[in-house]
């Protein structure tokens, strides 16, 4: 082993820890509900993205459990090998309805998918116009395309058509990403108008809706659905992990899109397949999702509550109708310092610091679900106004 190596890596986890940018992973010993278990004490947990609380759901679990018993653990191969199932079959037929397209691919993690998504079909001589607040998925798949990027403002209009006007003349592809809701702000792209200006600049338009999915439209398609747009987008991706349940990424866009991605996306082609236990676990999961606006009204309903709480309480939050809800601290050392107080008093929830978002806006991000119950907002509240007045 290299000395020199290890002395490295010594001198940059000092620099991070110097900067309280260090983080340790943190051990849950429990199912994914509003409860969870860590070092054997209970917590009320407001950090995690299964906003509809489908992971716990006993039809899913049943479900899920049934195609072990008769698919096995793996699949044993990537999908052009031995990969694909009649699951995946399935799942893709009931994305592609769910989102109101021609056809779908699914991917291991979402992830995988707008890294394989975007460097398949863009390349060094595109350019790429990207929200400044994309996630890192989409910001890793354009530099992997090692396209032209170009950043436009935070969900700022008059930037991005200015830039794209700027552009106007060059004959190469052009795409514009984003977010749908944007995992740190929880704010909502205004897609209507970002379609508009890819139709007349003649513009690729992916939209990523991993934390829309199952949240947003009347059926919890999405955002695409909330604006009405959903044939007017040419490559919609998403998630399964998050309000689905499950796991999983996914793309939804034309019959030619989806044959072209089984061919050329990377992240596709040579990784091995999702299990079936996560396939059955989403179909069963879109399929309630679609059926039943139940868990989504009574998150809404949690959304209201807790925003109503910190307006009255002049709370520095970011205000949107979405089940994110980030709390701005300010800097690093605060910020970990109000999670502390949190967690000893009962309540799970990680302080976000940079690279996540930018220096100096450093937050405790709350994410509600429809399982919370007013008991657990209750006491959530009462903490809350413990770290109101710390400097």
């Amino acid at each position: 082993m290299s000395n020199r190596f290890q002395e490295w890596i010594s001198s940059e986890l000092k620099e991070i820890k110097k900067n309280n940018l260090h983080r340790t992973l943190t051990e849950i010993d429990s199912s994914m509900s509003p409860e969870i278990i860590i070092d054997k004490k209970k917590y009320i947990q407001f950090a995690s993205n299964n906003y509809l609380g489908l992971t716990i759901n006993s039809k899913i679990k049943n479900h899920s459990i049934k195609s072990i018993n008769k698919f096995g653990t793996g699949t044993g191969g990537s999908r052009l090998v031995t990969g694909t199932s009649s699951l995946h079959c399935d799942l893709e037929n009931v994305i592609a309805k769910f989102k109101k397209t021609q056809d779908s691919i699914v991917f291991s993690s979402g992830y995988l998918a707008n890294i394989g998504t975007i460097s398949s079909i863009m390349n060094k001589d595109d350019y790429i116009f990207s929200d400044e607040l994309n996630h890192a998925s989409l910001i890793d798949g354009a530099r992997l395309s090692k396209s032209n990027i170009i950043i436009y403002k935070h969900n700022d209009m008059m930037d991005l058509e200015k830039k794209l006007k700027k552009y106007k003349k060059i004959n190469k592809k052009k795409m514009v990403i984003t977010d749908s809701i944007f995992s740190m702000d929880g704010d909502i792209a205004p897609l209507n108008e970002i379609v508009k200006l890819c139709k007349k600049f003649n513009c690729i338009s992916m939209i990523d809706e991993a934390h829309a999915t199952g949240v947003l439209g009347k059926s919890g398609s999405g955002a695409s659905e909330m604006f009405n747009i959903q044939g007017d987008i040419d490559i919609c991706m998403g998630t399964l992990s998050k309000a689905v349940g499950s796991v999983g990424g996914y793309v939804a866009g034309s019959r030619k899109l989806i044959d072209f991605l089984k061919n050329r996306a990377r992240a596709f082609i040579f990784d091995t397949s999702l299990p079936a236990s996560a396939l059955a676990a989403s179909i069963k999961s879109i399929k309630l999702i679609q059926n039943s606006d139940g868990p989504r009204k009574k998150l809404l309903s949690n959304i209201k509550n807790l925003h109503d709480f910190l307006k009255k309480n002049n709370f520095n939050f970011i205000y949107n109708e979405t089940p994110i809800i980030p709390i701005i601290i300010g800097g690093e050392s605060k910020t970990l310092k109000v999670s502390k107080i949190l967690k000893d008093n009962g309540i799970y929830l990680p302080a976000v610091r940079p690279p996540s978002v930018p220096k100096g806006s450093s937050r405790i991000r709350i994410t509600l679900m429809s399982s919370h119950t007013l008991k657990h907002i209750e006491k959530l509240k009462k903490v809350l106004n413990k770290i109101k007045e710390i400097k």
